[in-house]
């Protein structure tokens, strides 16, 4: 039997297992149980931001009733809420309508007090969509470091010490804002190691780290940046300590991460005879340096044998092309491979959106680099010009879900079957 037709097997049963890491962090099924009883006295306020905002709250209202509250979202995310006001705005990179809903909340959370309860449903995603710059830092600029940011290789922890201060909101802020208020935040991790002050830049939890951390950070990745930045970084400290007694009322919760999923996963691959091997759920690094280092793994492994893993990649941008952490992990772990036989894999954003496409990741298999060489493409320029997702539609190798509505961060499986 000829490759293409092996290759049928691993990948719906590679599809399988990112299903049902997806479904395992859906907030429909997963949020009900970690919700309180509804307070039966004082106001309730149901508030947050994220890819999976929408769908946390769309949870909370299926348990409570309707509620009063905002929620901020990516576009293409929303969900039918019965009394929660919906926005929705842009990701990875802030926009106007973002700025505006996150001025609102501040506003909204300025009319709750001692008896009160606030709800807080955060999810990646929010540091973008939770948009309230510092000083006097104008949404373009704040765009233009978001991107540099982005383009710049960093860790995810590192851009979100920048983000928050260069903002009103994050690092514990919009749970100051609520103050004297009870509030309780709900979170759906997609950080490495689940660090609730990661998550969304940490809005409702404070940050030790002060403004020279950032301009550090910046220097660091040579993000130039504008005056009102510099400004912003240099006036006195608005990210919120974690002693600070405007805390004190606060409790964060992370109920769902990446190693949930993964392992629901894992079960899927040891019930169709494979030994899973979990890598990590917190895997940081260049994506196409970390798919290197996990091809030779994958050629020294006997099968059958799944390689499992999480976290977050990062892509340095060289070239102009459109690809995402995933799709880059994949072409890169493709070329390493050299088509070696019986090793498929597999690798997406949970949220279904790889880097700032519409596209959840790519899989390959042995044929893969047959099938471009067919096609005319030229996978090694791909990766020199971080096209994956172009190289990835010219040999039919994307994964697309759509919106997800969830988001617990990278899927990557590496299927050996001799």
């Amino acid at each position: 039997m000829d490759d293409a037709m092996n290759a049928a097997q691993p990948a719906e049963l590679l599809r399988k297992m990112f299903d049902r890491a997806v479904e395992m962090a859906d907030p429909m099924r997963s949020l009900a149980q970690h919700l309180p009883d509804r307070p039966a006295t004082g106001r309730v306020l149901v508030i947050g931001a994220g890819k999976a905002s929408a769908r946390m709250a769309e949870a909370v209202e299926a348990v409570w009733g309707p509620c009063e509250g905002l929620i901020i979202t990516r576009y293409g995310y929303e969900r039918p809420l019965q009394g929660i006001e919906l926005v929705s705005a842009a990701h990875p990179v802030p926009d106007a309508a973002g700025v505006a809903a996150t001025g609102r909340m501040l506003d909204m959370l300025q009319t709750v007090g001692e008896g009160d309860f606030v709800l807080a449903l955060i999810s990646g995603g929010a540091s973008a969509l939770l948009c309230a710059p510092a000083g006097e830092i104008t949404l373009a600029e704040k765009q233009a470091v978001n991107q540099a940011l982005l383009a710049s290789g960093a860790p995810i922890g590192e851009m979100n010490i920048v983000r928050k201060h260069l903002s009103r909101v994050k690092g514990g802020q919009l749970a100051a804002a609520a103050w004297p208020a009870r509030m309780l935040a709900l979170m759906i991790s997609d950080v490495p190691g689940d660090d609730p002050a990661l998550i969304g830049s940490g809005p409702t939890v404070g940050d030790p780290n002060g403004p020279e951390t950032a301009r550090d950070l910046l220097d660091r990745w040579n993000i130039a940046v504008p005056v009102s930045v510099k400004a912003a970084l240099t006036g006195s400290n608005r990210v919120i300590p974690p002693e600070d007694a405007r805390l004190g009322a606060v409790i964060n919760r992370v109920y769902a991460a990446p190693r949930m999923s993964l392992e629901a996963a894992a079960e899927l691959g040891r019930a169709a005879g494979y030994e899973v091997e979990l890598l990590g759920d917190a895997i940081e690094g260049e994506a196409r340096e970390i798919a290197r280092a996990h091809a030779g793994m994958a050629l020294q492994s006997s099968g059958p044998k799944i390689l499992l893993s999480g976290g977050e990649l990062t892509v340095t941008r060289r070239g102009d092309g459109i690809g995402g952490p995933n799709a880059e992990y994949a072409l890169a772990l493709a070329l390493a491979l050299d088509g070696a036989k019986g090793i498929h894999a597999m690798a997406c954003d949970t949220d279904g959106v790889d880097g700032a496409a519409e596209i959840a990741g790519a899989w390959v298999g042995p044929q893969i680099l047959e099938q471009a060489r067919k096609a005319g493409c030229d996978p090694g320029k791909a990766l020199d010009t971080n096209d994956a997702h172009g190289f990835f539609e010219a040999v039919g190798g994307q994964v697309i879900t759509g919106p997800t509505l969830t988001n617990v961060n990278d899927f990557r499986a590496i299927l050996i079957d001799p």
